[in-house]
């Protein structure tokens, strides 16, 4: 009886870990193309880290977050705020699965919300 109810135990609290909570991070919205350094002249011109990104989403290139240098994936590409925000360096809220981010929320530091 007792070892049954440590099973029990035991599996509720693995299960209960398995949901991320929602975390906000500084960073900023790149693309799977460039990541975390958007090289000059990698497009023909000089080109701005927004203009570089909407251009490697547009050639089929998927949205990332960049934060102190490491890559995440992004789960939900149609978020609204991505596109808006893409180059910029923002707040993202969300929930991380391994390196991939469920996007809540983006904002620019010190912005107002940009609910979507």
């Amino acid at each position: 009886m007792k070892a049954a109810l440590n099973v029990l135990m035991l599996a509720a609290l693995l299960g209960g870990s398995a949901f991320a909570a929602e975390k906000t991070w500084t960073g900023s919205i790149s693309d799977s193309k460039c990541g975390a350094k958007h090289m000059a002249g990698e497009h023909g011109a000089k080109m701005s880290a927004r203009d570089c990104t909407e251009g490697c989403i547009k050639g089929g290139a998927k949205y990332v977050f960049v934060s102190k240098g490491k890559v995440y994936n992004i789960d939900n590409q149609d978020y609204a705020g991505l596109a808006e925000h893409a180059g910029h360096t923002v707040k993202l809220t969300g929930e991380m699965t391994g390196d991939t981010i469920k996007v809540s929320n983006v904002v620019m530091p010190g912005g107002k919300k940009k609910k979507t």
